[in-house]
């Protein structure tokens, strides 16, 4: 693959990406980490998905928290 088609395709990626998607820096402890990429690993799921999916997991928690302190 030529050096110049490699970065149009980046360039495309990264104008896709930046439309599509807002982006989150999250910091943690040395070696943190990779206890949590060996976690998502052995459950199948990228980092990514791992950290999306614990997101989702506590605004469901907190979501059904605040109904039942509501009732």
């Amino acid at each position: 693959m030529s050096e110049g088609k490699a970065k149009a395709s980046t360039v495309a990626k990264n104008k896709y990406n930046a439309k599509a998607y807002d982006s989150l820096r999250v910091v943690v402890k040395k070696g943190r980490k990779a206890e949590i990429q060996a976690h998502a690993k052995a459950r199948g799921e990228s980092l990514n998905g791992f950290v999306n999916r614990a997101i989702d997991e506590a605004i469901q928690r907190d979501k059904q928290s605040e109904s039942e302190a509501g009732q």
